[in-house]
């Protein structure tokens, strides 16, 4: 059973939302938490999003691009907003579809389900800012390259992915490399850090791994840099 997370304030269309999916055998969770909405999805890990713009705490813009920064989670704009520029934002920021209200229900359900099918078969992948890194083999994908890292690389990225844009520990990359935290080798994880920045560049990826001293490393986009 495919699991659908809404993201709407007005309780009423969130409640014929839910009634509506539940009837055609989707399993359905309301959002509440305006706070803390990519958090909450992250945690939850549905199939598909149905995200509105005008929300109480964050933007939906916001919500899209944190979800499609640290993850390959659909995401369907569902929106009274029926501007041109938002619509492009909407899928600058990585949105998959988007829709205005009122919509037809026969249409929703569609666009829908052939979001779903698009993404059958990427459950292993972890979208970053225009590449995606397959967990399984971590072969990484961009610009229609691929590249096969190794193993090491890979959770290293995988790892670092999972934190976009926040500082990840050495105890955690060493846990995720060599399954402990318990003696960490500093030339080897340096040796590692090294090869995947060159990897990185070599594929002329817009991202760069920075030390933040006595704590651990940070993946952000070059643009980020400070």
């Amino acid at each position: 059973m495919k699991h659908i997370a809404i993201v709407e304030d007005e309780k009423m269309v969130a409640e014929e939302l839910s009634l509506m999916l539940e009837k055609e055998g989707y399993r359905v969770t309301q959002v509440k938490d305006f706070s803390h909405v990519a958090e909450e999805i992250f945690q939850i890990r549905p199939d598909l999003v149905l995200l509105d713009i005008n929300l109480p705490q964050e933007s939906g813009f916001t919500i899209c691009r944190k979800i499609k920064n640290k993850s390959a989670i659909p995401v369907l704009v569902l929106t009274s907003r029926d501007q041109l520029r938002d619509e492009i934002q909407a899928l600058e920021l990585g949105a998959d579809e988007f829709l205005t209200k009122p919509y037809r229900k026969e249409r929703l359900l569609l666009r829908i389900t052939n979001v779903l099918k698009r993404y059958e078969g990427r459950a292993n992948l972890l979208e970053g800012p225009g590449f995606l890194l397959d967990k399984g083999t971590y072969t990484l994908f961009y610009d229609g390259t691929s590249v096969l890292l190794p193993k090491n690389q890979g959770k290293i990225l995988e790892t670092l992915m999972q934190d976009f844009g926040r500082t990840v520990s050495k105890e955690a990359l060493c846990e995720a490399v060599w399954g402990t935290s318990d003696y960490i080798d500093e030339n080897a994880l340096q040796v590692n850090l090294t090869r995947l920045k060159k990897t990185l560049s070599s594929l002329s990826l817009p991202l760069t791994v920075d030390a933040e001293r006595g704590v651990g490393y940070v993946l952000r986009k070059t643009e980020e840099k400070t």
